[in-house]
């Protein structure tokens, strides 16, 4: 299953503990919007590409 994970902010000890333990390998993503270089049309296309999207606060 592919995963897409949407992270606005930077993530703390334990959110980065489940990112990597939901993720499998080279099928996941992890798009990091706090960052300011964010490709807004690949992320939409990702968003309705992957099997399963999880948004991160």
């Amino acid at each position: 299953m592919k995963i897409l994970h949407i992270i606005r902010t930077k993530p703390d000890k334990t959110v980065d503990y489940l990112i990597k333990s939901t993720t499998n390998g080279d099928q996941s993503k992890v798009a990091e919007l706090f960052k300011s270089d964010i490709d807004w049309s690949c992320l939409v296309d990702d968003i309705f590409s992957y099997d399963k999207v999880i948004s991160w606060w």
